[in-house]
């Protein structure tokens, strides 16, 4: 059994395109020799700044090829299509046949059972899978026309202990592994895979990547237990910090006590967001401390690497602290004017316009919400004034959270203050969702605010783009809205919020933007029921039956189907609608109209009729007083009714008038029951 070893020796590459690179060639080329039967015991790809290495173990040296037929081009295409179909599967005309299926006549190859040597497989794939990588961002160097992330210096490969010679663009694979110490690049020839990594073990490099987070984050929990820290790790952070050094060296290191009288927000963004570095926090009361962890690519001699980090964070934050007093003292309101200055988004205004649109949303929703009008209107109009700070200009990230302490530093009422930083969440699935009434009821009308905009000027998500983040934009309100339980017509706001950008001059571009937002909506709700694990036919049936705007009322049917859909409740309800449904289903005529009572001729007509009526009167309540459990009950107690009817009552009776006033009464039955949700989307019904 043989093995390869592949590395690219390049100039260091960035975290995100190394990671990137690495699962793509580590997917393709497995992949590909799969599907050539090629069969091995271990494989792995490993990446560290300047190096991706690929290890396969266990490969044969030879593979039995069985015979294959290979489909080509229909009959009757043009000579040198079918001439290129041979030429490019190695064969020959001889082997050329016909072959019909269900699309018409095509030719096929059939090729013979062969041998193939593995090595030769490999460098087939590997340059293919090498060619495919996909940079988000890449450069060319010299006179070559490579595209890579970073100049590719030089191809270390190795097959059953011997080079594996392929030419990869202007490089050509060698048997040497290239080191750069101090500028000076030294070489040396390797013969497996145990001696490369000996080899690297030697220049202080750990090529495995889970290797060298195992390490760093042994060393954080050493500094945590040694000093009674916590070192603040986020995993984004660290996975990034992983990918940028090839020896892990961690030092900790501290600032000026005194910037800890700046906001922390400050503080944690400086250090993660620009240094890199991972923030300290005391482990009995989680209190940010003046303590960082910085991880550098090799060990500090003399402190070098700590005073010089140091110096860069006091400087940084020095300059924080400089425009924190500054901004501070800036009266928000009086900022509101200067929001003119600033483009919202081309042929939607500024975002003055838009804190007069949100303020006006927000005055409509307290309304709806009965919460402080007030309130709401002013967190709406101070909701954006951060932006015009220079503390924010530095720190983009921490807008919103710096509107909060300017506001809580010139005496605004907390919950206005809150409703500023927490009105931009949620961001992502980890976020928390606003829960204080100012807080969720600028998130709504923001969120709102948004997607009307660019559904009305046609900037709307594709379905492999979405550019603005409106797909975020819906799952943040939806989730803001079900968790803290408001039954909201959604419907009206929009339909005010078109009103507003209409009178601020804004040029309508797409007329069914309403209607287009409640549909996206709608899929956006699939996401979050399958998030809660809702079985998919009740997603199916609660999606496709919804027909109204309040998106929490559809959230509360499908968790409460989910619940019951096999207990009794569930089972009696679906196994009564199901009855009715398959005569109705078989029907080929349209049914429409109501029954009428007069043509009752059994007891058992007009006991259901009863029902259904009763059923339909308590789905007309308003939204805050409906029980849907209790609904559902309803539902579920007519499968008596049903089994009496069926039982008693013949459908196809042999007076038209009849038989289609008791067709017209399982149709009223059967819409009574999808008003609820679609049942016969449910499984087992149909």
């Amino acid at each position: 059994m043989a093995e390869f070893l592949l590395e690219l020796y390049s100039e260091e590459i960035p975290a995100n395109l190394q990671v990137s690179a690495r699962d793509q060639i580590f997917k393709s080329l497995k992949d590909n020799l799969m599907i050539d039967n090629i069969k091995f015991e271990k494989y792995f790809v490993f990446s560290c700044p300047t190096r991706i290495t690929i290890v396969i173990k266990d490969l044969p040296i030879k593979v039995k090829m069985p015979s294959k037929e290979i489909k080509g081009p229909k009959v009757g295409l043009n000579q040198s299509i079918i001439d290129n179909f041979i030429k490019s599967n190695h064969s020959s005309r001889e082997n050329l046949f016909e072959k019909e299926l269900d699309k018409g006549k095509f030719y096929f190859l059939k090729r013979p059972p062969r041998e193939l040597q593995v090595n030769n497989v490999i460098v087939k794939h590997l340059l293919k899978s090498l060619n495919e990588i996909s940079w988000k961002k890449s450069m060319k160097w010299s006179s070559n026309n490579m595209l890579w992330g970073r100049p590719l210096r030089s191809i270390f490969a190795m097959y059953d202990y011997k080079i594996l010679d392929f030419q990869f663009n202007h490089l050509k694979s060698s048997d040497h592994v290239l080191f750069e110490d101090d500028l000076k690049i030294t070489s040396k020839k390797i013969y497996s895979s145990k001696e490369y990594f000996k080899l690297l073990n030697s220049h202080n490099i750990l090529i495995n990547q889970s290797e060298r987070r195992d390490k760093i984050i042994k060393s954080f929990e050493k500094i945590s237990k040694s000093h009674n820290l916590l070192v603040k790790s986020n995993d984004k952070l660290l996975d990034e910090v992983v990918n940028l050094v090839e020896n892990p060296s961690v030092i900790l290191a501290d600032f000026n006590r005194d910037y800890l009288e700046i906001p922390k927000e400050i503080i944690i963004s400086t250090l993660e967001n620009h240094q890199r570095y991972f923030p300290c926090l005391n482990k009995n009361n989680e209190e940010l401390t003046n303590l960082f962890v910085i991880v550098a690519n090799k060990k500090d001699q003399n402190n070098v690497i700590k005073s010089g980090n140091k110096r860069v964070v006091e400087a940084r934050l020095s300059d924080a602290n400089f425009f924190w007093n500054r901004d501070k003292s800036k009266n928000l309101i009086k900022q509101i004017g200067n929001l003119k200055k600033i483009i919202f988004f081309d042929g939607l205004g500024n975002i003055y316009d838009k804190t007069q649109r949100l303020r006006k949303l927000g005055g409509w929703l307290s309304d709806e919400l009965n919460i402080s009008k007030e309130k709401v209107e002013i967190a709406a109009s101070i909701s954006k004034s951060d932006l015009c700070s220079e503390l924010v200009g530095e720190f983009p990230d921490l807008q919103g959270v710096m509107g909060k302490y300017f506001a809580l530093s010139q005496g605004f009422e907390q919950d206005v203050a809150r409703a500023i930083s927490d009105h931009y969440q949620p961001v992502n699935i980890n976020s928390n969702i606003p829960k204080r009434p100012i807080s969720y009821s600028i998130s709504i009308v923001d969120k709102i605010d948004n997607l009307t905009g660019f559904f009305l000027i046609n900037q709307k998500p594709t379905s492999s783009k979405d550019p603005l983040a409106l797909r975020r934009s819906a799952i943040g309100l939806l989730k803001t809205i079900i968790h803290n339980k408001l039954n909201l017509k959604l419907g009206n706001l929009i339909n005010l919020n078109i009103r507003l950008f209409e009178e601020q001059g804004t040029k309508i571009i797409n007329k069914l933007a309403e209607k287009e937002i409640i549909d996206f909506l709608r899929e956006r709700m699939k996401n979050i029921l399958k998030e809660k694990n809702i079985k998919p036919d009740i997603i199916e049936a609660s999606i496709s039956s919804h027909r109204g705007d309040n998106f929490f009322e559809l959230f509360n049917k499908s968790i409460l189907m989910n619940k019951f859909i096999n207990k009794d409740i569930g089972i009696n309800a679906i196994n009564s609608y199901k009855r009715a449904f398959n005569i109705i289903d078989k029907i080929d005529k349209e049914i429409d109209g109501r029954p009428d009572a007069v043509l009752f001729r059994k007891d058992e007509e007009k006991a259901l009729f009863d029902k259904i009526n009763e059923i339909r009167k308590s789905l007309t309540v308003k939204d805050d007083h409906k029980d849907f459990e209790k609904l559902l009950k309803n539902f579920s107690e007519t499968k008596i009714l049903t089994d009496n009817f069926f039982d008693k009552v013949k459908v196809n009776d042999d007076n038209d008038d009849i038989k289609n006033n008791r067709l017209h009464l399982l149709k009223m039955f059967c819409n009574t029951f999808n008003s609820f949700i679609n049942f016969s989307k449910l499984e087992g019904v149909s």
